[in-house]
């Protein structure tokens, strides 16, 4: 009789003990080599955007408001001009019967079930099977985020990392024979290298990839966590080698003086950053799913854009309507002004990105939850007798555990990013109650405008 050799019972320690070191030895290498080659491709699409945004910051107001608008229109162009196939919104892990056309068939064009703009979506949809991952749409998504991001427009470059890591990864996977049997470890080790490679911080980038793929119940478990880790550190060892400085984060430096401050930083800043960041998501999501035409969706999207890059140039300064939102904290960290001028930013960032989903653009919002939850902070630490930079901190971490809705992200980005022990328990506190301010403004809206919530996708 043929012993069950998959059975992991104490009857078959050997057994159990050699799928486990060969589960770690695939984590391991394909981590490392999958990591290595996707933080190497998002660092340098990443550099380019970074340069690209520094030469555009430096022009006058005029160039300032109306060159995102330009990218817009090219990563428009770039989606649907150079590019065929007819793309959903929504995505469908199963094959498209469609078939692309015979010209440059791989690399062009996008099969009716992935989403062109949306890139984490396509994370999400193949978490637990990265290797299939469609890598050969990267190139063309490439051109799209640098011309969106790079010239201005209010979206960021975390998505657009994890994107291309898990690219990367798939790619080797697939090209490299020796790679092949490690082409799931790379791919999702690649997406985390590239993420904690433009945040600086290994954790991050791990807990991102596996809380992404808890959307799709994609299990936890020691074949997706070695990877993830391994990839983390890839990325952050890149970071520190090059002294890479690719994403603006708040450091607490200043810690609450007692109870009363601490308590008052978690429900303030912890509840606001929440609920404007998941009203921000919701906008999002309904802009993307807009089935207008491209280039209705231009027009109108790229119209709400540029109104709101002049608002900001009136309200703060040109360099808070630019990008991703960094200038916008830039500008909050050193400008003296009332709690509703800060407030007004913190919205008009929010409807700015909403505006350049609407149009089209292809880029990510993990950095504008980010900027807009820092500015919404910053609004009330004169009020809450704390520092600007720990109120920045906080709602920096409460908008992304309520709008991009990955708490445990954010706990690590707290942990990674240091500070009083003080500053950081109070910023890991703000996390849960943004977090829950998120879900219940979500369900709010829900109510209120009749509809019903959005399931989690099915496990495939």
């Amino acid at each position: 009789m043929t012993p069950d050799l998959s059975d992991p019972s104490p009857k078959h320690p050997t057994t159990w003990a050699s799928t486990t070191w060969s589960t770690v030895f695939s984590g391991v290498v394909g981590g490392l080599f999958g990591g290595l080659l996707g933080a190497a491709f998002a660092v340098a699409v990443t550099d380019v955007i970074k340069r690209m945004l520094a030469v555009v910051s430096r022009q006058d107001t005029w160039i300032i408001i109306t060159t995102p608008l330009v990218g817009l229109a090219l990563a428009v162009a770039v989606l649907h001009r150079l590019s065929h196939g007819e793309a959903a919104q929504e995505l469908d892990v199963t094959p498209s019967p469609r078939r692309p056309p015979r010209y440059l068939r791989t690399w062009r064009a996008f099969p009716a079930d992935v989403s062109r703009a949306d890139l984490t979506a396509d994370v999400v949809a193949n978490s637990g099977h990265e290797e299939r991952f469609p890598w050969r749409l990267a190139p063309v998504r490439g051109l799209a985020v640098i011309a969106t991001v790079g010239l201005g427009a209010p979206m960021g470059t975390e998505a657009p990392a994890a994107h291309f890591g898990v690219a990367a990864g798939a790619f080797l996977g697939e090209r490299a024979r020796w790679m092949r049997r490690h082409a799931r470890p790379a791919s999702l080790a690649g997406g985390a290298a590239a993420v904690s490679a433009l945040m600086g911080i290994p954790l991050v980038g791990a807990v991102f990839m596996l809380e992404l793929g808890r959307r799709r119940r994609t299990p936890v478990d020691l074949a997706r966590v070695v990877p993830a880790l391994v990839g983390g550190v890839v990325g952050w060892a890149i970071n520190v080698t090059f002294d890479l400085s690719l994403i603006r984060l708040a450091v607490p430096r200043v810690a609450p003086e007692d109870l009363i401050h601490v308590l008052g930083t978690v429900v303030v800043v912890g509840a606001v950053s929440g609920a404007l960041a998941s009203l921000t998501g919701a906008a999002i999501y309904r802009a993307r799913a807009w089935t207008a035409s491209p280039a209705t969706r231009l027009v109108i999207g790229g119209l709400a854009a540029g109104a709101t890059a002049v608002a900001l140039t009136i309200v703060a300064s040109p360099a808070a309507a630019i990008g991703p939102g960094s200038g916008a904290v830039a500008w909050s960290d050193t400008t003296e002004t009332a709690w509703l001028t800060l407030i007004t930013v913190a919205v008009l960032r929010a409807v700015a990105t909403t505006a350049a989903v609407a149009a089209g653009g292809c880029g990510g919002v993990f950095v504008p939850f980010l900027a807009i939850g820092d500015v919404a902070g910053r609004a009330f630490a004169p009020a809450l007798g704390i520092s600007s930079d720990l109120a920045g901190a906080a709602g920096a971490a409460g908008g992304i555990a309520g709008g991009y809705r990955l708490p445990w992200t954010a706990v690590a980005m707290v942990i990674g990013v240091g500070g009083p022990s003080a500053a950081t328990i109070t910023c890991l506190a703000t996390v849960g109650v943004a977090a829950f301010s998120g879900v219940g403004t979500g369900l709010a809206l829900d109510r209120f405008t009749g509809r019903r919530p959005v399931p989690e996708p099915e496990a495939s």
